[in-house]
């Protein structure tokens, strides 16, 4: 087994995290360059250091996970959640029970909530959020953001939801109180159930086949019958009815029977 390989699976058994369900050639790369910035010669070098220093742990942690977020990214996608999907939801149950899944630093849970308080009241839908990342967890939180991350933004909800100064924006503590951060693993961790909605986009491009398959199945059988998975613009499930799902709109799959 080579110096990786080896890395792969000391990490596995430390952490519980299995880098083989990622790209190789991604991780590997991403890897390979935090290893040499680190000025460590070897995979083995790098976790040896990596067990004694905790900021080093972090520093993989982070790396091994994508994190560029945005609020209402891809709006004509958030368009047809607000016409189309959330129509039907809160028809069909009297209290929305909302999941943004590998939330990376916060700004889909909190456009989740800023768009269900249009239509609900506080009481009327429950928002979980979740990392592999507890440091990326730690930041969104705190919900401060660069201008960047708030492009997208209706105007009557920067207004409304954000405190804004001279370094950026941040989150009202009501839109704050609205969402439960928990860190969970996709691959290992067990899934919560009886979903409305769980929201989980652009994280699934750097699994494996193998890995999107079992993701895909855990979250079906995570919805209640008629929820809806809401996944990114480049995430389409071809043979959704493998998973019990089907489309309803493009990117939105809802669950029409068990697996």
């Amino acid at each position: 087994m080579d110096d990786y390989n080896q890395f792969v699976e000391k990490i596995r058994k430390k952490t519980g995290i299995d880098l083989s369900l990622y790209k190789e050639a991604q991780m590997k790369r991403r890897l390979t360059s935090l290893r040499d910035k680190r000025n460590f010669k070897t995979f083995n070098d790098y976790f040896e250091s990596m067990t004694k220093d905790q900021e080093l742990f972090e520093e993989f942690l982070q790396r091994m996970t994508i994190n560029v977020s945005e609020f209402f990214r891809n709006p004509q996608r958030w368009d047809v959640l607000e016409t189309v999907i959330l129509p039907r939801l809160m028809k069909e149950s009297s209290k929305l029970k909302v999941w943004s899944a590998a939330c990376s630093t916060g700004e889909e849970p909190y456009s989740l909530v800023m768009l269900l308080r249009k239509y609900l009241s506080d009481r009327q839908f429950d928002v979980t959020a979740t990392d592999l990342d507890q440091s990326i967890l730690d930041r969104a939180i705190k919900g401060f953001y660069p201008e960047r991350s708030i492009k997208d933004v209706p105007k009557d909800m920067l207004t409304k939801y954000f405190h804004i100064d001279k370094m950026g924006y941040k989150v009202t503590d009501d839109v704050k109180n609205q969402i439960r951060f928990r860190r969970h693993n996709l691959l290992a961790d067990s899934y919560d159930k009886g979903f409305d909605l769980i929201v989980c986009r652009n994280v699934m491009i750097y699994f494996t086949e193998q890995a999107k398959e079992e993701i895909y199945m855990n979250f079906s059988r995570a919805l209640k019958p008629g929820g809806v998975l809401f996944v990114g613009s480049t995430e389409q499930i071809f043979n959704p009815q493998r998973f019990g799902l089907e489309a309803e709109q493009t990117f939105f799959y809802k669950k029409i029977k068990e697996v």
